[in-house]
């Protein structure tokens, strides 16, 4: 015999969403700052500044994606 779990919907995964975009969204902001200043300096790295714009980029990307997760459907 099988047994299955009945999953309820509440705004739960809503609200745990748009607290991990706020999160990223720090995060976003603060590498930007980062760069920034590093830009600022001509002494550094080349490879680190991309490394940082790579992740900068991933994380608007995840804000993204998960922005139009908490956005219903409209062709539904």
């Amino acid at each position: 015999m099988v047994s299955t779990k009945a999953v309820i919907m509440t705004e739960e995964p809503s609200n745990e969403t748009m607290t991990k975009i706020e999160k990223l969204r720090v995060e976003h902001r603060d590498l930007d700052e980062v760069l920034s200043r590093l830009c600022d300096d001509h002494n550094v790295d080349q490879l680190q500044i991309r490394r940082l714009k790579k992740r900068k980029l991933q994380l608007k990307d995840t804000i993204t994606r998960l922005e139009s997760q908490l956005l219903p459907d409209m062709l539904a």
